[in-house]
């Protein structure tokens, strides 16, 4: 018997059963979506994580106060404990850092124009854009002298131009925050949503002590700063400039050896080796979980196909009393079970990728499905096919064709 005819034996019978067949592919296909919309899961879930710790800026570590340690106290600067000072001493301190930038956080209410928007104002200095990684796409960044004395000039998003002054140009033009005038000498490039969700065109820079003083006001010391950013020369010297800082804050607030930081400081590179570990553990464990369907699924192949020989008793008796080798039935069988299982394979990859692309839709993030997702789902399902169509082929072969033609 050629191979031709074998396969069309086995389609035959996998047709002639339609609804069986239909039931025994369901497990696959249900493992293989399961496996492929996990996978994407995990690595999309990565994906939006990188973005959102990468778009902070690139060799970054971040310097916030410890609102935890000490006494609880109150007024307006609890937790207070970063000041310029801190600035200068790591700015003339710590080696291999590109840029040193503190920043001051305040919320207001804009207006220009007749136009009102309510954005985050930022008092920075010109250093705030290297360690951040932004670029002026018009106009110019305040400079050294305008940032020292604190005059009332600003930097604004795309998001803060476009609902202010529409299509014009910003350049020049004035505008009120919490009616104090600042003229505006520059707008970012556009740097979108953050992983996180958060419009990153939505601010307004100015001279650190212009809303230190006019906009935060009370809210802050005259000398206090809610966060350092340090970006470091490249990603080998985060890990000594982390450790360099720290010290030299340590010293500045004169903290004894086995005492709380008043502060704490990230590296966004360990944030983010430690938060793709985490996911990848997870992806891992989601995909292990949803491949055991898979195995259900070859369960299930076994069960029809050992149910299929016993059913089809007298027709492999017949086959073989007229001829057919016990090679050719192995085979046959074989070829119904892996066909089954590719079948399914193919379903499931298709449902998966689907579902994958739906609930990236709703999560807001990049359908991560990997290129290999394919061939390995695929190739898994054969594998699945061959080996729990094995035993109920290898049955088949083994029927006596005299005991097989007197079974009814």
């Amino acid at each position: 018997m050629s191979p031709f005819e074998l396969v069309r034996f086995a389609i035959g019978a996998i047709i002639a059963h339609k609804m069986r067949s239909v039931l025994t592919s369901l497990g696959v296909v249900i493992g293989v979506a399961a496996v492929v919309m996990m996978t994407s899961i995990g690595l999309g879930a990565q994906a939006r994580v990188t973005g959102a710790i990468s778009g902070l800026g690139s060799n970054l570590i971040i310097v916030t106060p410890n609102f935890q340690r000490g006494p609880v106290s109150q007024g307006a600067n609890v937790g207070a404990t970063l000041r310029d000072s801190d600035v200068e001493a790591i700015a003339r301190q710590v080696e291999n850092i590109a840029a040193v930038a503190p920043q001051v956080r305040g919320q207001g209410q804009l207006s220009a124009d007749g136009a009102n928007w309510n954005s985050q104002i930022q008092g920075v200095t010109p250093e705030y854009l290297i360690a951040r990684d932004l670029v002026i796409a018009s106009g110019r960044m305040f400079d050294e002298r305008e940032a020292r004395q604190g005059r009332k000039v600003a930097v604004i998003g795309p998001t803060v131009a476009r609902e202010l002054f529409g299509e014009s140009d910003p350049l020049g033009r004035r505008m009120r925050v919490r009616n104090v005038p600042f003229e505006i000498v520059g707008v970012l490039e556009s740097k979108g949503q953050s992983g996180f969700g958060q419009d990153q065109d939505d601010v307004v820079l100015a001279p650190l002590p212009a809303v230190r003083s006019r906009i935060v006001g009370r809210g802050i010391r005259a000398d206090s700063v809610n966060t350092i950013y340090v970006k470091a020369i490249d990603e080998d010297s985060l890990d000594q400039v982390q450790e360099d800082l720290t010290n030299v804050l340590r010293d500045q607030h004169k903290i004894r050896p086995g005492e709380e930081d008043d502060f704490q400081s990230q590296n966004l590179a360990s944030v983010l080796e430690a938060s793709q570990a985490a996911i990848g553990t997870f992806t891992v464990l989601l995909s292990a979980v949803a491949g055991v369907s898979l195995v259900v699924g070859g369960v299930g192949i076994m069960n029809i196909m050992l149910v299929a020989v016993t059913e089809r008793t007298r027709e492999i008796g017949l086959r073989m009393a007229v001829g057919a080798k016990r090679s050719q039935i192995l085979i046959q069988f074989a070829l119904e079970s892996v066909a089954l299982s590719l079948v399914g394979g193919l379903i499931g990859l298709a449902l998966g990728v689907a579902g994958a692309w739906g609930i990236a839709k709703l999560g807001d993030w990049p359908p991560g499905i990997p290129a290999w997702a394919g061939p390995l789902a695929l190739g898994f399902s054969m594998a699945v096919g061959l080996i729990f169509g094995a035993y109920p082929s290898w049955r088949a072969a083994r029927l006596d064709p005299i005991e097989a033609l007197r079974r009814e």
